[in-house]
């Protein structure tokens, strides 16, 4: 009954806004200070593979626009987890599911109620995330167009004196990827933290 509850009022802030606020901007609460130091921004791979999800949308009757976001959602788990690698995951997995993956379900939820059932169907994530010290976590994507809709980044963030941040935060093609969307930030320590995937 709660995850019923928390979609649906998904769903009507965002119908109620028309996209002009959103409500990960309103429930942004974990916020590192402004950043010194940040990470190499996404490169574009030629080889980019994705989720596929056909098992979701094989027959419009049997089309599920809820247990779809649920699949996309997992999917960016999934993803997330293996973008922080052996090293990183024990330390920052249960503040991550608990601060952020519900923020990135918000996103997902609140631009697929933008869609279509025709086009919603078309989203897919991709399955490499970026390595080394790149930002990349996932990206929601239309396989047909080849487009981005979303992009997930999380970023190192340095404050003076302050340690070592995971900024996590989206773009969106709505806004042509200029604006971060942010999620939440999440303290790792004041030594460097290692390279995501090691």
């Amino acid at each position: 009954m709660n995850k019923w509850l928390r979609k649906s009022l998904f769903v009507i802030i965002s119908i109620l806004t028309f996209g002009l606020v959103t409500p990960t901007q309103l429930m942004n609460s974990v916020n590192a200070e402004t950043p010194v130091d940040q990470d190499v921004l996404e490169v574009p791979t030629s080889e980019t593979n994705y989720v596929h999800l056909e098992s979701y949308i094989e027959e419009d009757s049997d089309f599920d626009r809820e247990e779809f976001v649920d699949e996309l959602v997992k999917q960016a788990e999934e993803q997330s987890y293996q973008k922080f690698g052996s090293k990183i995951k024990p330390v920052i997995e249960n503040e991550f599911r608990d601060i952020i993956l519900p923020k990135i379900e918000l996103a997902i939820a609140e631009t697929a109620a933008q869609f279509p059932q025709e086009d919603l169907k078309n989203l897919t994530i991709t399955e490499q995330p970026g390595a080394g010290m790149s930002e990349k976590i996932f990206n929601v994507k239309n396989r047909v167009t080849g487009k981005d809709i979303l992009r997930f980044h999380v970023r190192r963030d340095h404050p003076p004196h302050a340690g070592y941040w995971f900024n996590f935060h989206y773009h969106t093609c709505f806004d042509h990827f200029q604006v971060h969307h942010e999620l939440g930030s999440i303290y790792w320590d004041k030594n460097i933290p290692p390279k995501w995937m090691s």
